[in-house]
């Protein structure tokens, strides 16, 4: 595993998308009244709350690619009504995120990035402290989604296998999916 800074972004990426995808997966079992059904949360169901961490990377992701983030405020935010298109949508963003990533290098981390706001215009901040804000935020989400389902008659999926290489027969069938193997994660 790349033990640089850069490197290690690249791995949280694609944690990231990994547990995303795993999660996801498992709410494809509920049906779309199921989704959306009201829960105990920040936001109040499986449907808002994965609607709201993909309008968030979105919006990260645009700004830390230099693009035009504020316009994010004034489209519609995305509203995926199943989990199976929610999880094509937040899969194509993940990618978005890993491929940023992968173009990082430690001095690249380390510039400056603006989060701009409709009202404000808040200081720089570097890139690698918005990457490590990004995962938190998806850390902090999932959490609850994973707490949500547990609510259903789904069993909430194992996330924290990612970096073990012992439970790699753990993350083989997702990683497959992926379009991943162990070695394109990790290198030989």
């Amino acid at each position: 595993m790349a033990t640089r800074l850069a490197g290690h972004f690249v791995a949280m990426a694609r944690n990231n998308a990994w547990a995303n995808h795993r999660l996801l997966s498992a709410c494809e079992a509920l049906t779309p009244e199921e989704f959306a059904a009201p829960r105990i949360g920040f936001f109040p169901s499986l449907r808002a709350t994965f609607n709201h961490i993909l309008w968030v990377d979105q919006y990260y992701i645009d700004a830390l690619a230099g693009l035009d983030a504020l316009r994010r405020y004034s489209e519609p935010s995305p509203d995926f009504a199943d989990a199976r298109s929610m999880r094509l949508a937040q899969t194509a963003s993940d990618r978005r995120l890993i491929a940023f990533c992968e173009r990082q290098t430690d001095d690249a981390l380390a510039q400056d990035c603006i989060l701009p706001r409709p009202n404000r215009k808040p200081p720089p901040t570097p890139v690698a402290s918005v990457l490590e804000h990004l995962f938190q935020h998806q850390i902090h989400h999932r959490g609850q989604a994973h707490a949500m389902l547990s609510a259903t008659a789904i069993d909430p999926p194992q996330l924290d296998e990612f970096f073990s290489i012992a439970e790699a027969p753990l993350r083989a069938i997702e990683f497959d999916s992926l379009g991943w193997t162990e070695e394109t994660v990790w290198g030989p």
